[in-house]
């Protein structure tokens, strides 16, 4: 016989629909910034966010994945564009020869640079807080995802 929690759902209070109210108008506004400074470079919001992503390091398709949250076989998809457009390559991983990293190109790393600088949402208000403020706000998202990773 299996068994289910005892425990019966709680219905949030409204302190807490208001927080999670106010954390998905962020997001969106967020996705909205982003999909326009993509849009100024000719790229969909996915290309512009996986070539931000690459920016950091190159890394295998699967890891863009896991990163983004969403299929491999759309990464394939998403570098290929990248890489007609020049932005991105691919090439092979020197720990593992068999594995290939989309790497972005010269270009790629300068519009990768150019979206991010483009991004004034999340910046502008985040500048009205106060360095212990922001630390405290990282800490409470690290919290709320689970865990201290940076």
């Amino acid at each position: 016989m299996a068994t289910t929690s005892s425990r019966t759902p709680r219905t949030p209070d409204p302190l807490t629909l208001e927080v999670v109210e106010l954390i998905g108008t962020v997001v969106a506004r967020y996705y909205e910034e982003y999909d326009a400074a993509a849009g100024k470079h000719a790229l969909t919001g996915a290309q512009a966010r996986v070539l931000g992503l690459l920016s950091l390091e190159p890394l295998p398709m699967r890891r863009i994945a896991q990163k983004l949250k969403c299929e491999p076989s759309n990464i394939t998809g998403i570098v290929d564009r990248l890489e007609v457009r020049g932005l991105v390559e691919r090439r092979p991983d020197p720990a593992d020869r068999r594995v290939k990293l989309a790497a972005p190109t010269d270009e790629g790393l300068t519009v990768a640079r150019s979206l991010r600088d483009s991004l004034d949402f999340a910046r502008e208000p985040l500048a009205e807080l106060s360095r212990e403020e922001r630390l405290s706000l990282r800490a409470l998202l690290r919290r709320m995802i689970g865990g201290d990773a940076g």
